[in-house]
């Protein structure tokens, strides 16, 4: 019997290791956007300078506190803000609602251009905001597994389908994310909020990918429009096909303006 036990024991113990091996290697990809190889935990490096990530930081608090003031007890209204650009994404009750939001979010301190696909619509339900999650989990899941994608340096969420990629991407970085979120099950939309920077701007001033996980001490400078549009925000190719065909739909791939 006593034999009998200790081999239950020593099942038991294997057992919640290989549970404890499991949590701690996945859970922390869900979360930061790593990358696991060789059984190592590999974190992304996030592009913005450590300045960036708190300015952005504070922007966010500080639109949402207004936010809950200007529409107490109404709407639902999301804002990320990515190298002090805002993203306005969410559902209010009215036109002026929208207005409102908008013009109170361009007055905050640091905002440096804001961006607007605020719908005028009844509040997304507890089960579309649930699958909203699963899908942004998925996104994030395949970025964090291919080669080539930044998963760390991209903020990525979901609105009613629709997926938003934010960030500063070269334009191979840009490509790859947005066909691979397009290809995700569930994915209806992919709007992109991203500057185009070049490699050299991204290693250095060279060609040569040796990153780091430290956050850089400058932010990748932003390529320069080009064609008659020069207004500050969003920076990023024009699509050349707005529709990527799928086998089981279409998926369209839409660059959000700056709100003017």
């Amino acid at each position: 019997m006593s034999h009998l036990i200790k081999e239950s024991w020593l099942r038991t113990g294997l057992l919640a290791a290989a549970l404890g091996l499991s949590v701690s290697a996945c859970v922390p990809v869900a979360l930061v956007g790593g990358a696991v190889a060789g059984g190592t935990l590999l974190m992304s490096a996030d592009r913005r300078s450590s300045e960036t990530q708190t300015a952005d930081s504070t922007i966010e608090s500080a639109a949402q506190e207004a936010i809950v003031k200007l529409l107490p007890g109404r709407g639902h209204v999301n804002v990320n803000s990515y190298y002090r650009k805002v993203l306005i994404t969410g559902e209010v009750p009215t036109a002026q609602d929208k207005q409102t939001v908008e013009a109170a979010v361009r007055a905050l301190p640091g905002v440096q251009s804001v961006v607007s696909d605020l719908a005028v619509m009844p509040d997304s339900t507890a089960i579309q905001r649930s699958n909203d999650g699963l899908i942004t989990s998925k996104v994030r899941a395949r970025f964090v597994g291919t080669n080539g994608i930044p998963a760390g340096s991209i903020k990525i969420f979901t609105e009613r389908g629709n997926t938003y990629l934010m960030g500063r991407l070269t334009a191979d970085e840009a490509a790859r994310a947005t066909d691979l979120a397009a290809q995700t099950d569930g994915v209806q939309r992919v709007v992109r909020v991203i500057d185009l920077i070049s490699n050299a701007a991204l290693y250095g001033g060279t060609n040569n990918a040796n990153a780091t996980s430290a956050a850089p001490a400058v932010d990748p400078a932003v390529l320069p429009k080009t064609g008659a549009d020069t207004a500050p925000g969003v920076v990023a190719t024009p699509v050349t096909q707005p529709t990527i065909e799928q086998p089981r739909r279409p998926v369209q791939v839409q660059d959000l303006p700056p709100l003017k």
